[in-house]
């Protein structure tokens, strides 16, 4: 399993991260953020379910801390799961039942598949029947969506609403709520229908951090799965961390059938001399299409099983990661005028690719770990 340990990267990573939260002028824990947390904590006590948005990859970190005021808690709370497609599937089944042997309620879910949010929202139809049998007796059921930017909460909630409304054969113009790859971007609170029959009503809201967090090892992963802006760290950083868990885990195993025995240098040069012709009608700079995704997966294996230092020493893992930089370089057809640039280019592309599941599936710490629950 592909897990954050205590690399002195990632040491680096959540220390910079938490001297940027002390700025402040720090840019996720800012006015709008303080105005949604008044806002939420006003409107909690009145909705019948909370989904608090986990990211699957992360399920501890990416805990939503603001619901631990409310004691006794006032709705009934779902956890959900969210970019299960990124996660590794044993460890989230793991991490599912550690949560159902604590009476907590999960649920896994991709929310750019239409057949799994399909799933999702029969779920959750479920669940206001049985609160319907329960003795609610409101004709309109609410649904808060809780969590830390970036987890999914309106990707899933603008899917939850379009399936939703097609379900139940309505009319009308689809509300569409704001969704990005930055990290707090939605702003306000807005309500979308998702049911009929009962009416039956999402709420998606802001992403909130905690006004102060402490701990780095939190910090970078929560900075390496996208949820605080890149720029605080810087791009080159957050690639080198990924390539270190990728060296560290037996992921990169699996790419070993798209390997030949040449080695690295003869691998290179061969297929950079097949399919010319095709590949000319191919734009050589989107590194998301299928032939650079093949050719990434090629070298990182190639460099990591040819590789013969020792990957629990620093320096070595250094060593090695430079080597892949080098190598990807070639791959990613980063031109040579931009070298200044290149390692910068590398290492945005490679973000990318890991973050949408190009680059193999991974969970960034164990639910035994979990001591606060």
């Amino acid at each position: 399993m592909a897990t954050a340990k205590s690399w002195k990267i990632a040491r680096e990573i959540g220390d910079a991260v938490i001297k940027a939260s002390r700025n402040p002028n720090r840019r996720w824990y800012g006015p709008h953020m303080a105005a949604a947390v008044r806002a939420i904590s006003e409107r909690i006590p009145l909705v019948d379910f909370v989904l608090e948005i986990r990211d699957a990859r992360i399920p501890l970190s990416s805990e939503y801390e603001l619901l631990r005021k409310f004691s006794p808690f006032p709705s009934k709370r779902i956890i959900v799961l969210n970019k299960m497609e990124l996660a590794e599937p044993l460890e989230l089944k793991k991490c599912m039942d550690y949560f159902a042997e604590r009476n907590y309620l999960s649920y896994a879910v991709n929310s750019h598949n239409k057949e799994c949010v399909k799933q999702f929202l029969n779920f959750l139809q479920s669940q206001v029947r049985e609160l319907h049998k329960a003795g609610h007796s409101g004709h309109t059921t609410t649904m808060m969506l809780l969590g830390i930017p970036n987890v999914g909460k309106s990707a899933l909630s603008n899917s939850l609403h379009q399936i939703g409304r097609i379900s139940a054969a309505e009319k009308g113009k689809l509300k569409h709520t704001t969704v990005s790859s930055q990290p707090g971007d939605t702003k306000d609170i807005m309500s979308l229908k998702i049911g009929s029959h009962p009416n039956v009503y999402v709420l998606d809201t802001p992403g909130i951090f905690p006004p102060n967090l402490n701990d780095a090892e939190i910090f970078s992963k929560l900075a390496l799965t996208g949820a605080i802006p890149d720029d605080i760290v810087g791009e080159i950083k957050l690639a080198r961390l990924f390539l270190t868990i990728l060296n560290s885990s037996n992921e990169y195993k699996k790419w070993a059938k798209l390997c030949k025995s040449q080695d690295l240098t003869e691998s290179l040069s061969d297929e950079s001399s097949k399919s010319d012709a095709k590949r000319k009608r191919q734009y050589a700079t989107d590194h998301t299409q299928d032939f650079i995704v093949y050719d990434v997966r090629r070298v990182l294996y190639e460099t990591i099983s040819a590789f013969d230092g020792n990957l629990e020493d620093e320096i070595s893992m250094g060593n090695l990661i430079e080597t892949q930089f080098a190598a990807l370089r070639t791959v990613l057809r980063v031109p040579e005028e931009a070298s200044e640039f290149a390692d910068l280019r590398v290492a945005s592309k490679i973000l990318n690719l890991y973050r949408t599941g190009r680059l193999g599936h991974y969970t960034l710490e164990h639910v035994s770990a979990i001591a606060k629950y």
